[in-house]
């Protein structure tokens, strides 16, 4: 399988995928796709219509779309969904709760390894969402959320390193969810890959600086 992603620095999406299969050690090879270059959409639009990464090629099969990706991994790879139903369903839920939600957060909070805004992008919109991932990380069965790294902990690794960047206000217990996120190998080797990136996009990096 080939994963076609965008920049470590910056893609939230591309990191899902990635993670959960280097976590879960399903093989495939990556290519990266700079994103805001003139020739970004038709190097994207050549693999998939939609025009955007993360996107998973399986042959002839294109699936694109982070949730949509896990979901077709997980057919082959139950272990990526908690084995208990009741769990399973829960993780499902807080998983799509992170796809569809927290638009303040993602507006004011970019994604950005390289980068150290303490204290910036707060605002009450922001803070009461932060509020709501700390409370669903505050109640994880520890040391992820559902006891052993799941599909759901891919799509909240993008909010670890945004929480990392930005340094909100965070309870002991979000701290040591972020802590067993930051030490996987999977983390680890994202973070390093995004801070030898070359490529950068200014108005990012520029967002608080």
């Amino acid at each position: 399988m080939r994963l076609l992603i965008g920049n470590k620095n910056y893609s939230s999406w591309s990191l899902r995928p990635w993670i959960a299969m280097k976590a879960l050690g399903i093989p495939f090879e990556e290519e990266v796709i700079f994103l805001d270059k003139p020739d970004t959409q038709e190097k994207i639009r050549r693999h998939n219509p939609a025009g955007r990464v993360p996107c998973l090629i399986d042959g002839g099969l294109v699936v694109w779309d982070s949730l949509a990706i896990l979901e077709f991994l997980a057919e082959r790879h139950p272990a990526l969904w908690p084995a208990d139903r009741s769990q399973r369903a829960r993780a499902r839920s807080v998983a799509a709760e992170m796809h569809s939600g927290f638009p303040a957060l993602r507006n004011a909070m970019s994604m950005n390894v390289r980068k150290r805004f303490p204290g910036k992008g707060r605002s009450p919109e922001v803070d009461a969402e932060i509020q709501r991932i700390s409370r669903i990380f505050d109640s994880s069965l520890k040391p992820f959320l559902f006891g052993g790294f799941c599909a759901a902990d891919a799509m909240y690794a993008p909010v670890v390193l945004r929480f990392r960047t930005y340094e909100p206000p965070l309870s002991a217990a979000t701290r040591a969810y972020m802590d067993a996120m930051l030490a996987l190998p999977a983390m680890r080797e994202w973070i390093a890959a995004a801070e030898r990136e070359g490529e950068a996009i200014p108005k990012y990096d520029a967002l608080y600086g």
